[in-house]
């Protein structure tokens, strides 16, 4: 019976390490950031989100409060505006984004964090593209977590899904689940005929191009994508921020973009 069992056990690990080994023969590491400087992000890849007018972006802030490095992780938070008189918002917000420094395209992205919830936070990880305007040129949302959510939203938007409305041909968006007390991984491949989503290697949904006489239904080809990370708080989908449940913060251990091997 022990042997028996030994037996399964060493076939069990096998097939884990197996099933690790395609994206290991098949993707080649291009690009990646550890975020293991002491003190400030690297300004040669990254840059401080400006504030604008949307949901997502009308709270940013490049107060340092808003930004920490801490063991190994960039740390990103949302933060109640006690200390900065001469800005009106209530609450102040951190994230950091490629955008002039490093492109993204025919390649996977992966980036593991830690995210701690509270009432009104809205994480993201997305992509946009550099020289086109939203929504013509697509968006790619890698992950959106809403409040203490125990999953993840991923999703694509684009002038088929937005201006046209087509959310269902095909399917706009997954979900998938996390680990709210933990690390998780999220992922996105980009192909010319298709984005895979995944989370922790788990695959929650993909948008195919498809035949279609509508303009816009696929923008994603072509062109270089600049990776966007940020603590957002409060808007329309997410809902009211709870001020007692601030700071909230999301720790970012690494980024890691592949190219498939020739």
């Amino acid at each position: 019976m022990r042997k028996g069992l030994l037996g399964l056990g060493v076939v069990l690990a096998l097939s884990v390490l197996a099933g690790c080994q395609p994206q290991q023969e098949e993707w080649q590491l291009v690009w990646e950031e550890n975020f293991d400087q002491a003190e400030h992000f690297d300004e040669a890849s990254w840059s401080k989100i400006p504030r604008g007018r949307s949901d997502w972006n009308n709270y940013m802030s490049d107060f340092d409060s808003c930004y920490a490095m801490r063991d190994g992780n960039l740390v990103l938070r949302g933060l109640v505006n006690y200390s900065l008189p001469v800005d009106t918002a209530p609450f102040i917000t951190g994230g950091v984004y490629t955008k002039g420094k490093v492109g993204f395209s025919d390649g996977r992205l992966d980036i593991r964090a830690k995210l701690y919830g509270a009432t009104g936070a809205w994480p993201a990880f997305w992509l946009l593209p550099e020289n086109e305007g939203w929504p013509d040129g697509g968006e790619i949302d890698i992950m959106e977590r809403l409040n203490n959510d125990t999953i993840a939203y991923q999703t694509v938007h684009s002038a088929y899904t937005h201006v046209l409305g087509i959310k269902d041909n095909p399917k706009q968006g997954g979900t998938g689940t996390i680990n709210r007390d933990d690390y998780n991984v999220y992922s996105v491949e980009m192909y010319r005929d298709s984005l895979v989503f995944f989370i922790n290697d788990t695959r929650t949904f993909a948008y195919p191009r498809i035949e279609t006489d509508k303009e816009g239904q696929f923008p994603f080809t072509d062109k270089e994508f600049y990776l966007l990370l940020d603590m957002q708080l409060g808007g329309s989908w997410v809902g009211a921020v709870d001020s007692s449940d601030l700071p909230v913060e999301m720790e970012i251990d690494w980024v890691r973009f592949y190219r498939k091997k020739k």
